[in-house]
C-alpha cells in the first residue's frame, strides 16, 4: 500500500518538473499544458481537506515565484481548487478516467477563473468574457487532455489500476 503512494506522490512530482521544464527551461509559456495544476488537483483527491489546501498553496507559491505582478494569486486560486476537489472525494467514488477528464477541466477552469477573479486583469466586460467562456475553456480541455495522458500512462507502468 505504501509503495503504491509512494509511486503516485512519485507521478505528481514528475507532474511539477514537467511542468516548470516546458514552461521555463524550455521556454514554452502557454504553449505547453498547465501540468501543475494537474498535478495539485490529482494530488487533492488524495489527501484530505486541509492537506489539499496546503499542497495547492504550496504549488501556488512555487508557481508565483516566477510572477512579477501577481505574486499569490496563483496560491490563493490552487489553495481553493484544491480544496474543493478533495471534497470530491466525498460525492464521487472512483476514479474512471471520464470523471479524471471532467475533474481536471472543471478544475483547471476554477483555477483560471479565480486567477482572473482576483484582478490580475485590468480589461472590462469585454476582456473578461473573452478570458472566462474562450482562453479559460480552451486552457482547461488542453491540461485535462495532457493530465488524462500522463494518468493513462501512470496508470499502464503499474502506478495504481
Amino acid at each position: 500500500m505504501a509503495g503504491r503512494r509512494g509511486k503516485f506522490w512519485l507521478f505528481v512530482a514528475i507532474l511539477v518538473v514537467l511542468h516548470f521544464t516546458l514552461h521555463l527551461t524550455l521556454g514554452l509559456g502557454r504553449s505547453a499544458p498547465d501540468l501543475l495544476t494537474v498535478a495539485a488537483l490529482l494530488g487533492a483527491r488524495r489527501v484530505p481537506g486541509a492537506g489539499a489546501a496546503l499542497l495547492g498553496a504550496v504549488l501556488g507559491l512555487l508557481n508565483d515565484v516566477l510572477s512579477l505582478t501577481s505574486f499569490g494569486a496563483s496560491a490563493v486560486a490552487l489553495t481553493v481548487a484544491c480544496y474543493l476537489g478533495s471534497r470530491t472525494r466525498d460525492l464521487f467514488e472512483g476514479d474512471s478516467l471520464l470523471f479524471g477528464a471532467l475533474y481536471l477541466f472543471l478544475g483547471k477552469w476554477l483555477h483560471d477563473t479565480l486567477y482572473f477573479l482576483l484582478g490580475l486583469s485590468r480589461g472590462g466586460t469585454d476582456d473578461a468574457v473573452n478570458v472566462l467562456l474562450t482562453n479559460a475553456p480552451i486552457a482547461a480541455a488542453y491540461a485535462a487532455g495532457a493530465g488524462l495522458l500522463a494518468l493513462i500512462l501512470f496508470r499502464s507502468a503499474g502506478g495504481e489500476r
